[in-house]
């Protein structure tokens, strides 16, 4: 390969920017071309690019986002789109594709590989959900974000003796929710991998009042329900007076971790690897510590599973 080409889709997550660097460092190193397709598919079926040399992914390492924009595309999922896109491929004599994303984009960079363009998935996503990879790049910085926003709260929570109510993102992933309840001492944690008990919340309240306790956290991840219907259910069954607070798209944002940058580094060099190397269909992740590569078409026949283990934990620590 002469040439390749990187693109960022759905939602962004920090260390996007670390891996657009990492793959066109890496193809440089190789003598390769790196072509930078803005706004994902939606760029791709328009061949919006233009070529990323050394300079132009100088400085972003730190930044979040994405530079390469990112945006949702629905029509993709045709034929004719998809055939459009490959077409200004091969028009600019690109060769392959890097997709950095989640689900969505994995599946896109599926369809492409089944009509014959190499195509390598890095996993970008603050959810931590996709199949195949116990990490995700922007996991560590949004939980992070998470940890440190519910700090805070539990500070004018503890002044004001009140209970909180954090919801996190996580539409059917729970491990922002569980991670981040976890790490900041939460009296319950909400995923969309377990039911919840609402006696068993309510007791754990109970029993922090009765020891003198002033405040509790409850974390709730979005894929469950929003923070205010669990505020209400609460009121209602039980007389219980909470207040809300809605992180929303604050956990996107901000510099990336140093783990999520060399997490970012290590998967967009390997994604290059695997290109050049003949590779199609595939995507990268990390196990047990190591960068490997593995097959789409499997990936989407493995379901992400949030680790009960720390959900056991987390109610063990918090009685």
């Amino acid at each position: 390969m002469k040439k390749i080409a990187v693109l960022t889709s759905g939602g962004d997550a920090p260390g996007m920017n670390a891996a657009i660097r990492a793959v066109v460092r890496k193809a440089n190193y190789h003598q390769v071309d790196v072509m930078g397709i803005y706004r994902g598919y939606e760029g791709f079926i328009e061949g919006k690019m233009e070529l990323l040399d050394l300079g132009a992914v100088g400085g972003i390492i730190q930044r979040g986002g994405t530079m390469l924009f990112s945006s949702r595309c629905p029509e993709f999922k045709e034929d004719k789109y998809q055939q459009q896109g490959l077409e200004k491929m091969k028009q600019a004599g690109v060769e392959g594709l890097v997709v950095i994303g989640g689900d969505g984009s994995y599946r896109g960079a599926l369809a492409l590989s089944k009509k014959g363009f190499p195509c390598v998935g890095v996993p970008g996503t603050i959810d931590n959900d996709v199949p195949g990879t116990e990490y995700t790049i922007g996991f560590d910085t949004a939980l992070n974000t998470v940890v440190e926003s519910i700090d805070k709260i539990r500070d004018t929570a503890t002044s004001h003796e009140n209970s909180f109510i954090v919801e996190v993102m996580g539409r059917d992933a729970g491990d922002l929710a569980l991670w981040a309840g976890l790490a900041a001492g939460a009296e319950s944690i909400l995923i969309p991998e377990e039911p919840y008990d609402l006696d068993d919340i309510i007791e754990r309240m109970n029993r922090g009042v009765a020891r003198g306790k002033k405040h509790s956290i409850i974390i709730v991840a979005e894929g469950v329900m929003s923070g205010g219907e669990l505020a209400q259910i609460l009121k209602e069954k039980a007389g219980v007076h909470t207040r809300v607070s809605v992180l929303g798209h604050i956990q996107r944002g901000g510099a990336p971790s140093a783990r999520d940058r060399v997490l970012a580094g290590r998967l967009g060099a390997r994604a290059v690897e695997v290109l050049l190397e003949g590779g199609s269909g595939r995507a990268v992740g990390i196990k047990n510590h190591e960068v490997f590569d593995y097959d789409l078409d499997e990936a989407f026949k493995m379901k992400h599973k949030a680790e009960i283990s720390l959900y056991t934990l987390s109610k063990e620590l918090s009685i």
